[in-house]
């Protein structure tokens, strides 16, 4: 599919650094980078974004991630490789990506809670707010996928925090 448009060079700056600035804030605020990752890329496949599945599923096997638990994500109800938390964060990840779809919030929320402290709550919320405003970036402009390499983003995520914050990261 070819690029719609380059969004990072002719967008205005002002939201994509926001917009990193909260993801490089997200990547360094405590939650487990595996985790992220999986929610990450989760939210990414149920929204259709190849430059994102690209991006985590990547991401996931550079951090040493089995290739099973990769490849099992999209079937996670189903496979037995996932802890409980994992679970119940994936199952935020599906109610808050699809708010159409008529599942049970309130019980997804309570799964989360027997798992999570409310910060680390607020943080897995945040990245799953992060992403599916990336996944839509990137699937509005026709962002290609293949290209993307391990720690690609990671300088410009923590430039943008540090830029917003005005402190070391």
């Amino acid at each position: 599919m070819p690029i719609r448009l380059d969004y990072t060079t002719h967008a205005d700056p002002v939201p994509l650094q926001a917009m990193s600035a909260l993801s490089g804030y997200l990547h360094t605020s405590g939650l487990d980078p595996s985790l992220m990752q999986l929610i990450e890329l989760r939210a990414s496949q149920m929204n259709g974004c190849a430059y994102c599945v690209d991006m985590h599923t990547k991401e996931l096997r550079a951090m040493g991630e089995e290739p099973l638990r990769i490849d099992l994500l999209p079937v996670w109800r189903e496979a037995d490789v996932y802890t409980d938390a994992e679970r119940a964060a994936l199952a935020w990840t599906e109610a808050l990506t699809d708010l159409g779809a008529g599942g049970d919030l309130e019980a997804a929320f309570a799964a989360l809670a027997r798992h999570f402290p409310e910060k680390d709550m607020t943080r897995i919320t945040f990245t799953i707010i992060a992403i599916n405003g990336w996944n839509r970036l990137n699937v509005a402009f026709g962002m290609p996928a293949g290209s993307y390499q391990p720690g690609q983003h990671e300088q410009r995520l923590l430039g943008a925090l540090r830029k917003l914050t005005g402190s070391a990261v």
